[in-house]
């Protein structure tokens, strides 16, 4: 990517790869790498703002792609995307949607034993892209089901 805005940047042309192109560029990439057997291992999440409208889309390790309002990688795109579905609005207030996040990073926290707790959230929006200071969630280990996770699942060891 740093070769391919370098090489943008010295055609003095004026013109710079919108989210859509930079996204497009990628699924080829990725597609690409996949067939010769080579792929990259990397999820990749790409969002911006191009004429006042925003942009986000998603493209996994063999090229497969998707865009929509909400995006998710990896195990995120399995436990988080349906609270995100559930619960997204187009016009929800900023206090909202960083509280969904919270909630959609906390369960995946739960559920991954090899994660950690220290999050960044990042902002995109016409005025540039705003990352937050890193930050622990608040959690709660006391529930029941997590005191004794294999009383209510048979069969385990």
């Amino acid at each position: 990517m740093e070769e391919l805005t370098d090489d943008d940047f010295c055609m003095d042309d004026g013109h710079r790869m919108k989210p859509a192109e930079v996204f497009s560029y990628l699924t080829r990439v990725l597609y690409n790498r996949r067939n010769k057997m080579d792929p990259l291992w990397n999820s990749i999440v790409v969002g911006g703002v191009h004429a006042g409208q925003p942009f986000l889309g998603t493209v996994g390790m063999q090229g497969t792609n998707y865009q929509d309002q909400t995006v998710a990688t990896g195990f995120g795109n399995h436990l988080a995307r349906p609270l995100m579905r559930e619960r997204h609005r187009p016009d929800m207030e900023e206090a909202d949607a960083v509280a969904l996040m919270q909630d959609c990073l906390r369960v995946c926290y739960y559920r991954d034993k090899n994660s950690i707790n220290k999050f960044q959230l990042a902002k995109v929006t016409k005025e540039g892209v705003h990352v937050s200071e890193p930050f622990a969630l608040d959690t709660k280990w006391d529930y029941k089901l997590f005191v004794d996770p294999s009383a209510n699942a048979p069969g385990t060891w």
